[in-house]
């Protein structure tokens, strides 16, 4: 494998578009291939670096399970506690009696949400496969992956979260996203600092995650890519450009996908994982974060977004050989603006695809990914 036939991979699907460019990183131990294709605009003037900003989405997920994680490794939180302690808002959750009923109609929850029901996405707020049930519309006014600026601050999130019913039992189904944002309010909450503040100080300062963050400053901006969601003729329009939604820090930083980074940046939150925590997390919480803690009826119920694999903490876990790529045990997700990153503890690989076209919806994943996975494979 080489750096070149990575490039005949990638370089395809930027020449026919409607992707404008591509870095990948293929990685095994410390050596890696990396390549950049295409430009950071659609309009062709910056070519893509390895050194180039993208927002990567949901791939902040892992980051995010990563500082709860922290704190549960130095006892300012257990797995089994409910959140309510420190989430006043969630603390007496109703749930609706039918997920396709009416608001309306609820019952209490039967026991409180714990730290665990947050990082499994078993707490009863999120996206099942049916957009359309009446208690999922108002968790999509609560989210926009392309304009962050747009939520309001943590504490009039959460009240507005709040009021609305779970889908589900607390523990009884998986759900996907929101859970990730309630878990940023809550290191937020515990530690008294910003989200921000605290994933500056405890993951990114030691990983050496230079690029890593919810804002772009200025001094950096000319690395910073604009983004694209796909069109019904299968072209791009672009959504956001480097000076725009991630010019300053939101009111409300996304933990589930407010991030933007380099290839670099996560390799080495990768490479942290994969050498068992490092200075960062305990090899307990590494193992428990990257094992699959779904039923086998959840992981069915979560197929659309899943794609067969389970649920670690933060990201999902490959469980059964589906597509060559599909290692049992590999760790990771995929992003909603069109990046995706995972590593396998059993090879030591670690893959990272950073584009700038959104995807469509949850699946099926672009041609571009699966064809990055496969080279990899």
């Amino acid at each position: 494998m080489s750096e070149s036939a990575l490039r005949d991979v990638l370089a395809p699907h930027v020449t026919k578009g409607p992707v404008p460019g591509a870095v990948g990183l293929v990685a095994r131990g410390d050596r890696a291939e990396v390549v950049a294709v295409g430009h950071a605009d659609a309009e062709g003037t910056t070519p893509l670096a390895r050194d180039s900003i993208f927002r990567i989405a949901s791939v902040t997920k892992p980051v995010t399970a990563a500082a709860v994680m922290i704190l549960v490794d130095e006892g300012r939180l257990a797995l089994d506690a409910p959140i309510g302690h420190w989430l006043p808002e969630l603390a007496a959750p109703d749930v609706v009696r039918d997920p396709a009923g009416p608001l309306e109609d609820v019952v209490p929850a039967a026991r409180p949400i714990t730290v665990e029901d947050l990082l499994t996405f078993r707490a009863g707020w999120g996206f099942p496969s049916d957009f359309s049930l009446p208690a999922v519309q108002p968790v999509f006014a609560l989210m926009d992956p392309h304009a962050p600026q747009r939520l309001p601050e943590p504490d009039t999130w959460l009240a507005a979260l709040g009021r609305v019913p779970l889908l589900h039992q607390p523990g009884e189904g998986w759900l996907y996203n929101t859970c990730s944002d309630i878990q940023g309010v809550l290191v937020s909450r515990v530690t008294g600092q910003s989200l921000p503040e605290f994933f500056a100080e405890r993951i990114f300062e030691p990983l050496g995650m230079r690029d890593t963050g919810f804002e772009v400053p200025a001094a950096h901006r000319s690395r910073f890519t604009s983004s694209y969601v796909p069109t019904a003729e299968g072209g791009a329009e672009r959504v956001d450009t480097p000076d725009g939604q991630w010019s300053s820090l939101p009111a409300f930083p996304s933990g589930a996908g407010g991030l933007v980074s380099t290839v670099d940046d996560w390799w080495a939150f990768a490479r942290m994982l994969l050498d068992g925590g490092g200075s960062v997390l305990s090899a307990e919480a590494v193992r428990l974060m990257t094992t699959d803690h779904l039923s086998a009826a959840q992981r069915a119920e979560s197929e659309l977004f899943t794609l067969g694999a389970g649920w670690g903490f933060g990201g999902s876990v490959d469980v059964e050989r589906r597509d060559p790529w599909n290692v049992p045990g590999r760790y990771g997700w995929v992003g909603g603006t069109g990046t995706a990153a995972h590593l396998t503890p059993s090879t030591g690989v670690v893959t990272i695809l950073l584009t700038q076209l959104a995807l469509s919806g949850p699946s099926p994943l672009p041609p571009i990914m699966r064809d990055f996975w496969a080279y990899a494979a």
